[in-house]
């Protein structure tokens, strides 16, 4: 640049620059103008759907509910793992007195097949369930 406000170029020519003083005015225009490009490139750049938004500001809720639900789980969980220790010596005990108890059955069944086979059994049966009830027998009707 020379003395004389002008510039000279590597190829020797020589422009003439002037230099002018921004007003406030163009300071406030290009200022408007910076910031219409920087929300026009925030709006390009954060394109997110409304329903994304609202999931993401319900985030916080649901993750503490969450933890909660885990909380009160985890406790469900070891008040059941204390009962069934609690409760562990009895399910052993019905575990060894079961297939005793299943045999006992099967020889009840066996005996009752066996007794209902003889014959004249079930005659004797019908005798036995009459006799045996709590109703008197009816007195005859006299005419």
């Amino acid at each position: 640049m020379t003395k004389d406000g002008h510039l000279v170029h590597n190829c020797g020519i020589v422009v003439h620059m002037s230099q002018k003083v921004p007003t406030p005015r163009d300071i406030v225009a290009a200022a408007q103008a910076a910031a219409e490009t920087a929300q026009s490139v925030a709006t390009g750049a954060m394109r997110i759907p409304p329903a994304s938004i609202q999931l993401a500001s319900q985030l916080p809720d649901l993750i503490e509910n969450l933890a909660t639900t885990t909380e009160r789980l985890n406790t469900a969980i070891d008040r059941a793992e204390r009962y069934l220790a609690l409760a562990d010596p009895l399910i052993r005990t019905m575990d060894a007195l079961l297939p005793q108890l299943e045999a006992l059955v099967a020889t009840g069944n066996d005996v009752y097949n066996a007794v209902s086979s003889v014959p004249g059994v079930s005659t004797l049966s019908r005798l036995a369930t009459r006799g045996g009830s709590d109703t008197p027998p009816k007195a005859p009707r006299k005419p």
